[in-house]
């Protein structure tokens, strides 16, 4: 007879399955560890509406008075956690004169909801929305700055929405998937738990969200992939199949280290800031 620990390990696996796997793909957080002002910045707590009308936290990181504005970007985060865990790949920005959103999915934080794909995509619409017609961001250089499975699901979405990609000056995408189904088998076949279910978990993975299918039509807006080498969770071989798939303007950013370790090094980060110099059109709402 299985033992109640293999029983209730089948019965994970079951629901997985019946849920479409979707529970592989978000591990939200509620708890908020700390603000923008733990680590002495300005900034706006702000709460939107999703499309469907889901209220959704975000967090607008201001540029100090004596700093010029370059621009803004706008942070979609990983599968793991909240924005308030989050903050570290990108607090560093306001200080070399960026502007940052960073938006809770529902589910994450202090936004209401239960995440799944195509709810979740619908959220990064939204905060598109708000901040591409914020005020603060008229006239200034616009960037998206997505992080794993955040940029895996907002790379999908300028790729298929001209209507998004033209107000983008730029996009990043660092650590970037493929396809759910390629990544999921690699995360799946890491354990030897999981191992037996690699393939399985990979067919039964979303298909028609892919990034691969759409990353070359965010040309002709610059696109920067940023891949560690040594990241175990994403395979740094997604960076080398999106970047052949890409069309130019395109670049690479690879780096010895781990899982969006990118920014922990202050010479990634000047990187980030020598790209976003270099491409600089402005955002002008439609509204």
């Amino acid at each position: 007879m299985a033992s109640s620990k293999s029983l209730k390990y089948i019965l994970l696996v079951t629901t997985l399955f019946i849920s479409g796997c979707q529970g592989l793909l978000f591990y939200p957080s509620k708890e908020m560890v700390r603000t923008p002002a733990d680590v002495d910045l300005t900034y706006d707590d702000i709460y939107l509406e999703s499309l469907d009308g889901t209220k959704l936290n975000g967090w607008f990181l201001m540029v100090e008075k004596d700093v010029e504005i370059k621009g803004t970007v706008y942070f979609l985060h990983g599968n793991a956690q909240n924005i308030s865990h989050h903050l570290a790949s990108v607090y560093w920005l306001p200080e070399q004169g960026y502007q940052v959103f960073l938006l809770d999915y529902r589910g994450y934080g202090n936004s209401a909801g239960t995440p799944l794909l195509s709810d979740v995509l619908t959220d990064i619409n939204s905060g598109f929305e708000y901040i591409s017609n914020h005020p603060k961001t008229q006239n200034k250089p616009l960037y998206l700055l997505g992080q794993s499975l955040g940029a895996s699901m907002s790379g999908y979405l300028v790729g298929s929405q001209p209507q998004m990609r033209d107000k983008l000056s730029a996009v990043i995408l660092d650590a970037a998937f493929s396809s759910y189904a390629d990544a999921s088998q690699h995360v799946a076949s890491q354990s030897w738990i999981t191992w037996l279910f690699q393939y399985p978990v990979a067919w039964s993975m979303p298909d028609n969200y892919d990034l691969i299918d759409v990353v070359d039509k965010i040309s002709p807006t610059p696109l920067l992939i940023i891949h560690g080498k040594q990241d175990n969770i994403i395979s740094y071989q997604h960076s080398q199949v999106l970047l052949a798939k890409a069309k130019q303007p395109k670049a690479l950013l690879s780096y010895n280290g781990g899982h969006i370790a990118t920014f922990n090094d202050v010479g990634n980060q000047q990187l980030l800031v020598d790209f976003m110099q270099r491409y600089k059109k402005i955002n002008i709402s439609s509204n």
